[in-house]
């Protein structure tokens, strides 16, 4: 018997997801959250706008729907689930904060991930005059989807903006373990950061 193998980040995103929950996965790839979060009684649906990985998520069993999150969000409608993720894809969206908009319409929680650009390695490649590449910003330049990047202060003030409170903020290292420093220093430390938010209403 085969024993599925998941992204640590993932495994953590389920685990502060309630029981039962009602989900919408955007940018779910080949439907690894979904089908940790129905081992757990969670409902939902994936959503991407890759053939190949729309099929991949029919033939494991999760839902999904193809769709352009910057421009098919609206076929949501108001409060339609309880959490909405948004995994390591805010960077490659072109309207990140109309997409983070229709995740605060659609439910009042949200889970986003996104890399962190200042993180201390991407900082010394350029010093270096070379652009950054990591675990979490694999692509050269000039074949990376990623079309924005940031830091953390740079990235939470968009949340605030839109009525996004942040519960509870995890750094996390290169693997997508929550950081060993935990807050501390966490813009120069995280490789990337995981944000538990809910919308005011």
């Amino acid at each position: 018997m085969t024993v599925e193998r998941f992204r640590p980040d993932l495994a953590l995103i389920a685990s502060l997801i309630p029981a039962g929950s009602r989900v919408l996965d955007l940018g779910c790839g080949n439907g690894d959250l979904m089908a940790l979060l129905q081992g757990k009684g969670c409902t939902g649906t994936g959503v991407d706008v890759d053939p190949e990985r729309v099929l991949a998520c029919l033939r494991r069993g999760v839902d999904v729907i193809e769709l352009d999150l910057d421009t098919q969000l609206g076929e949501f409608a108001d409060d339609s689930y309880d959490f909405v993720v948004l995994s390591r894809t805010l960077q490659t969206v072109h309207k990140p904060r109309a997409v983070l908009t229709e995740m605060g319409r659609i439910a009042l929680h949200s889970v986003v991930s996104m890399p962190n650009f200042a993180h201390w390695r991407n900082r010394f490649r350029l010093l270096r005059g070379r652009m950054p590449m990591s675990k979490d910003l694999p692509y050269r330049w000039y074949d990376t989807p990623n079309l924005h990047h940031t830091s953390l202060p740079d990235l939470e003030p968009l949340f605030a903006m839109l009525g996004m409170v942040v519960e509870r903020r995890i750094p996390l290292d290169a693997d997508g373990h929550p950081h060993r420093l935990g807050n501390f220093a966490a813009n120069l430390a995280a490789s990337s950061s995981l944000y538990l938010l809910h919308t005011e209403r």
